[in-house]
């Protein structure tokens, strides 16, 4: 997984709006829109449907209208642009946006912070041939990041190097979330 140079890693969830909405608190989201990316993202729809029923009460269609805006930063640029009320997007989006100028930070209120959750992973199959596992692994941590794009890309949110993970540590929360959600991975 990406992470940082001193090792630390991850993204917040966090639910937007912008000044003048009306919205203080996340109890005002009742009767409104709230926009997420899609019913399969964890930050953009899981994870904050999962805490605002257990958090909030609030349920979607019953409190609140949900819309999909289809990915993070549509979900950014629609609030700050005042065509959402509010969404829930991963706030490693929001950075990458404000840093590259696409959106300012007078156009959106933060009104929720979730826990950290890890970013991106890569792993690979079981059975694969240790000798090929070593060498992707190996892939990976000695990525050059120096000069490349994915530098270019992550350096203002902070990733410059890859970490080593394991699913039963790393990923606890989102399953947590997925068995809130009711969400079944089932592989035939």
């Amino acid at each position: 997984m990406m992470a940082s140079a001193d090792g630390s890693y991850g993204y917040e969830m966090e639910i937007i709006t912008y000044p003048g909405s009306g919205i203080e608190a996340v109890e005002d989201i009742k009767g409104k829109k709230l926009a997420f990316t899609a019913p399969t993202s964890n930050s953009g729809y899981k994870a904050p449907s999962a805490m605002l029923k257990a958090e909030y009460g609030l349920n979607a269609e019953k409190d609140f209208e949900p819309v999909f805006s289809g990915k993070h930063d549509n979900s950014i640029i629609g609030v700050a642009n005042k065509d959402y009320p509010a969404a829930a997007i991963a706030n490693s989006v929001l950075r990458r946006m404000l840093a590259r100028g696409v959106v300012q930070p007078d156009q959106v209120v933060s009104l929720y912070t979730s826990q950290t959750f890890p970013t991106t992973g890569y792993g690979h199959v079981y059975n694969l041939k240790p000798e090929l596992v070593d060498a992707i692994r190996d892939a990976f941590f000695s990525f050059p990041w120096d000069g490349s794009e994915l530098a270019a890309e992550f350096e203002k949110s902070g990733e410059s190097q890859f970490i080593p993970i394991d699913y039963k540590t790393h990923w606890e929360v989102v399953r947590r979330i997925d068995t809130a959600m009711d969400v079944r991975y089932d592989c035939q």
